[in-house]
C-alpha cells in the first residue's frame, strides 16, 4: 500500500464520539449533611470473584438514603404513641401525685374521679384511666393503671395475684388480635410496659411484701423502684437506706429494669450502669408551685423551706424522669414486646398446641375500667 493509499484510508476512520457524563444529582437543600462524614457503599458478597472486599467506597452522589428517619418520624407523628405505665405501693405514697408530676398534667385516677368518700378497697382493685397528651406536635396515649388497696390490708398474702393477672390478661388481649386471620391493621397496645413499685421511706429495710412482689412480677413486667416521699429521710439515711435497697435485691435475685441481660452493647451497658447504681430513684412529687429566688417551681413547703422537685440536689425525680421518658421510654416498650410478651406467647401457643386463630368469641378477659 502507498503513502498515498494509506493516508486516504486513515482519514475515513472516524473516531468514536464522546458522550458526556450524566449529571449527578446535587443533594437537596433541605436535607442536613450527616455528621458521621461521606456515604459509603458496603459490598456484602461472601466471596467468590469480582465481590466486594467489605471496604466501603464513596458514592457517586446523593441517594436520599438518610431521609429515612424523616418519613418514619412523619409517620410516627400521624399514628401517635401508647404508653401504658402502672402505680404499685401502699395508700398515702404520693403515686398519684408523682404521676401527674411526671407528665406535668393530671393524669391521674385520683385527679379525674376521686371522691373524699373512697374508701380503701377490701381487696386489691384494678383501675385504670387514658388520657392523649400532646407535646411539639407527638401525640402519646398516656394509660395510668392504678392498684388501690394493695398492701393496705391486715393479711397481705398473695396481694399481688391480681396484678399479675391483669398484666398477663393484657397480654393474651394482644395475643388474640395478633393471631387472627383478619387481624387490625394496628392492634390496640394495653400491655403495661413499665411498673413504677412505691418503697415507703422506713429508713431501714425492705418489708417481705416489697420482696415478693417484686420477685413475681419482675419476671413478666419492667419494675423501676422508687423511695417514695424521700424528703422525710436525711441526706444521710437516704444514701444507706438506698445502698440496703440495693443489697436486698441483688441477694433475692431481683432484677429491675434496665435489666444487664439486655445490654445491647458497651455504650448501653455504661449507661444503664450508672441508672442501675442509682436505683431506688428517692423521689419527691408535687403538682404545686411556689416563689424560690424569683422563680416559679414545683415543690413541697416545710417550715424550714421549699423542698424542689426538679431540683436535683433535693431529689431525684429529674433523674427518673429523664431515664423513663426522655432516654428509655421507647426501650421500655421494645423489651414489653420482645421480651415478656414474647416469653408468654412462647408459653401460651406451646400449651396450646400450637399456632392456631384465636376467635373473638373466645373466653373475655377482664377489662379495666377506663
Amino acid at each position: 500500500m502507498t503513502s498515498g493509499q494509506r493516508d486516504c484510508y486513515m482519514s475515513e476512520i472516524v473516531p468514536p464520539e464522546v458522550r458526556p457524563k450524566p449529571a449527578v444529582p446535587a443533594k437537596p437543600s433541605h436535607v442536613a449533611l450527616p455528621s458521621s462524614g461521606p456515604f459509603v457503599s458496603s459490598p456484602q458478597g461472601t466471596g467468590g470473584e469480582g465481590q466486594g472486599s467489605g471496604r466501603g467506597s464513596a458514592l457517586l452522589g446523593y441517594i436520599g438514603i438518610d431521609t429515612i428517619i424523616e418519613q418514619m418520624r412523619k409517620k410516627t407523628m400521624k399514628t401517635g404513641f401508647d404508653f401504658n405505665i402502672m402505680v404499685v405501693g401502699q395508700s398515702g405514697l404520693g403515686k398519684s401525685t408523682l404521676v401527674n408530676t411526671l407528665f406535668k398534667s393530671q393524669v391521674s385516677r385520683r385527679s379525674t374521679s376521686w371522691s373524699r368518700d373512697e374508701k380503701i378497697p377490701k381487696t386489691v382493685e384494678i383501675k385504670s384511666v387514658s388520657h392523649v397528651i400532646e407535646e411539639g406536635g407527638v401525640k402519646m396515649k398516656l394509660t395510668v393503671v392504678d392498684t388501690p388497696g394493695f398492701g393496705d390490708q391486715i393479711n397481705n398474702e398473695n396481694c399481688w395475684e391480681p396484678i399479675s393477672k391483669y398484666i398477663n390478661e393484657q397480654y393474651e388481649k394482644f395475643l388474640k388480635e395478633e393471631v387472627n386471620i383478619a387481624r387490625k391493621k394496628r392492634i390496640p397496645d394495653t400491655r403495661v410496659h413499665c411498673c413504677l413499685y412505691f418503697i415507703s421511706p422506713t429508713g431501714h429495710s425492705l418489708r417481705q411484701l416489697d420482696i415478693e412482689f417484686m420477685k413475681h412480677l419482675s419476671r413478666v413486667v419492667n419494675i423501676i423502684p422508687v423511695i417514695a416521699k424521700s424528703d422525710t429521710l436525711t441526706l444521710d439515711e437516704k444514701t444507706e437506706f438506698k445502698q440496703k435497697v440495693r443489697k436486698e435485691l441483688e441477694a433475692y435475685g431481683i432484677e429491675c429494669y434496665p435489666q444487664k441481660e439486655f445490654d445491647e452493647d458497651m455504650e448501653d451497658k455504661s449507661d444503664n450502669d450508672k441508672i442501675r447504681e442509682a436505683m431506688p430513684f428517692a423521689v419527691v412529687g408535687s403538682d404545686k408551685e411556689y416563689q424560690v429566688n424569683g422563680k416559679r417551681v414545683l415543690g413541697r413547703k416545710t417550715a424550714w423551706g421549699v423542698v424542689e422537685v426538679e431540683n436535683p440536689n433535693h431529689c431525684e425525680f429529674s433523674l427518673l424522669r429523664d431515664f423513663m421518658i426522655r432516654s428509655h421510654l421507647q426501650d421500655l416498650k421494645e423489651v414489653t414486646h420482645n421480651i415478656h410478651y414474647e416469653t408468654y406467647r412462647a408459653k401460651r401457643l406451646n400449651d396450646n398446641g400450637g399456632l392456631h386463630p384465636i376467635t373473638s368469641s373466645g373466653q373475655d378477659t377482664q377489662e379495666s375500667n377506663l
